[in-house]
């Protein structure tokens, strides 16, 4: 659903509570202009010399009345208006949110966090303000108009009104010609505070490496540089804020000196009274008032126009993956991976990523997969879970092309630990269980002894519910990718995907992990990507990949006797072993 058609939803769903909200700010308006009356009636008995002690009591408590009353029938308006923009802005934060929950990886390889957190925040907000304070102002300023013209109509001189009037009847003229000036500015502020949080985002991201280089002067000049941008769209919006906002005032003081020598005219040659006289120097004030203010509720609405649009664009997006016509449920999966695949191509790639991979895993049975960086191995697992989503009839999983079966499904029977051991900002048993909400916590010890990593949680201060910083920077790198493993050892599911997730152990928690492996998946079918071949040499198979392609495969020994690549590697790291033994 896009923002707009959810805007129209909203609106539609709260008609009677808007409807009561706006009909409050209406009486209050109309009780309002009764100011500039019962003080023009009052005029008019005191220059006449009618009125006594008793007479200005009573007009004093009318007017107390009169603004107690304006008031509460004003803040109940105001108040239901508020309250139900904070609502949609709930709403579309969720609906933003769920959004992107869905989206394909494909999409974040071209959207910068920063940019995405700035639709979250500024242009919701800015959406928010139209809504609820915008509305409250808009409504206001018009039935507040209204109510004044009809009051000097019928209480003062429909000639004196028309006359005072015609200034201000260029202001419509002028907000259509440079309203959508400040609506260009107001996009082009959104996108360069896009921009600065990009900028933020990453540098704090890369803290440690920026502090070991000695680059802090370099990113501050960056930062520097983004900020000065901002500033100067900003001035440009402001200008042109400023402009808009000071031609209504203009108008507005020419229109009070029309009334002002037209009034006194009209007063002297005895054609209006002096109440109805000073009754109209206030309405003048009360006409210039909701001017100033639709002016106001436009210049917002107008940033409010270009942040919806911005959130149209998001909203319209599509994940590219998604299930067939006709999704497969899959029952009992049982983990049998066939893969023939004769190529693979990113979408935004120039060549392919992968070439003629084929293999077939039984269920139950380890595969290794090995090579140097970027041959293709995080590209090749995956495909499996369709994060990046393979040619039809090129993968299958216990016979089922992986396209045909319900996407939901697929990644439910799949456990995937990524290279960086991902972690999020909560309690480290929180952590391991996210996979599985409802394990108790004697699961969750069971899967961390499982993955070597008990010892290290049970000496933390608050053990299972130590609370690790954000993307677990308080832990080791070895203890980040520990707590995943345990996290993918707590799912058990059929199958499993080591990313590379050993490469922060030593030697001998590694030994220990693949013998826990072994044990904890039995029947069970895992692929590893390793870099140090110890950590497959177990596997029922191994691939060795090099630029996209199948180089050598085979069993550990079937590899070493064939002398190529992968024994080389493996004499090499044995080597290196040594020396630091």
């Amino acid at each position: 659903m896009s923002a707009k058609t959810l805007m129209r939803q909203f609106l539609s769903e709260n008609k009677w509570a808007y409807a009561i909200s706006i009909l409050a700010i209406i009486i209050s308006n109309f009780i309002n202009v009764q100011f500039p009356h019962i003080l023009g009636r009052f005029t008019n008995a005191l220059e006449a010399h009618r009125l006594n002690l008793r007479d200005v009591l009573v007009y004093a408590i009318l007017l107390f009345v009169v603004g107690v009353v304006y008031v509460q029938f004003y803040a109940i308006g105001q108040y239901r208006n508020g309250k139900l923009g904070r609502e949609f802005e709930y709403l579309l934060r969720r609906r933003l949110f769920a959004h992107w929950e869905v989206l394909s990886t494909e999409y974040f390889r071209h959207k910068s966090i920063g940019d995405l957190l700035n639709h979250a925040m500024n242009d919701i907000r800015q959406v928010r303000e139209a809504l609820s304070g915008g509305l409250n102002i808009l409504t206001n300023a018009v039935f507040l108009l209204l109510a004044t013209l009809i009051m000097t109509f019928t209480t003062v001189s429909m000639k004196l009104t028309v006359v005072s009037m015609i200034p201000l009847l260029f202001i419509p003229l002028f907000i259509v010609w440079f309203g959508p000036q400040i609506r260009t500015s107001s996009r082009k502020v959104q996108e360069a505070l896009s921009d600065m949080s990009d900028l933020t985002e990453e540098s704090l991201s890369s803290i440690r490496l920026i502090k070991a280089t000695a680059n802090e002067d370099v990113e501050t000049e960056r930062f520097r540089a983004k900020v000065d941008h901002i500033v100067h769209q900003q001035l440009t919006l402001f200008r042109r804020s400023a402009t808009f906002q000071a031609f209504i005032p203009t108008m507005s003081s020419i229109s009070f000196a029309i009334a002002l020598l037209y009034g006194g005219y009209l007063t002297l040659s005895h054609q209006i009274q002096l109440g109805a006289f000073v009754a109209f120097t206030l309405y003048i004030g009360q006409l210039v008032q909701p001017l100033q203010q639709i002016g106001f509720v436009i210049n917002n609405f107008q940033r409010a126009s270009a942040s919806l649009t911005r959130l149209q664009v998001l909203l319209d997006e599509r994940p590219s993956i998604t299930d067939s016509a006709h999704p497969i449920e899959l029952g009992y999966v049982r983990g049998e991976i066939e893969v023939n695949l004769p190529s693979f191509q990113y979408a935004d790639g120039q060549v392919p990523a992968l070439r003629n991979i084929r293999f077939h895993l039984m269920p139950g049975q380890t595969l290794g997969i090995v090579g140097r960086t970027g041959s293709g191995k995080t590209t090749l697992v995956n495909l499996l879970p369709r994060i990046f989503d393979p040619p039809a009839g090129t993968i299958f999983l216990d016979g089922h092309d992986i396209r045909d079966i319900r996407l939901e499904a697929l990644r439910q029977s799949i456990a995937y630990v990524p290279q960086d051991g991902f972690l999020f900002s909560t309690s480290v048993g929180e952590n391991i269980s996210f996979g599985d909400a409802n394990a108790s916590r004697e699961q969750i010890e069971e899967a961390a002894r499982a993955a070597q990593v008990y010892d290290d949680i049970a000496s933390f201060p608050d053990g299972f519910d130590t609370v690790i910083g954000e993307r677990g920077v308080t832990l080791s790198g070895g203890q980040r990718q520990r707590t995943a493993i345990a996290r993918a050892f707590l799912k058990s599911s059929p199958i499993l995907i080591l990313d590379d997730s050993l490469s922060a152990v030593d030697m001998k928690t590694e030994k220990r992990i693949i013998e826990e492996l072994e044990k904890v998946r039995q029947h069970k079918t895992t692929l590893i990507i390793a870099h140090r071949l110890s950590a497959v040499r177990h596997a029922d198979l191994i691939l060795v990949l090099e630029n996209g392609e199948i180089v050598e495969r085979g069993t550990h020994d079937e590899l070493i006797r064939l002398d190529g690549v992968y024994a080389k590697t493996y004499h090499m790291q044995q080597q290196g072993e040594a020396l630091r033994a």
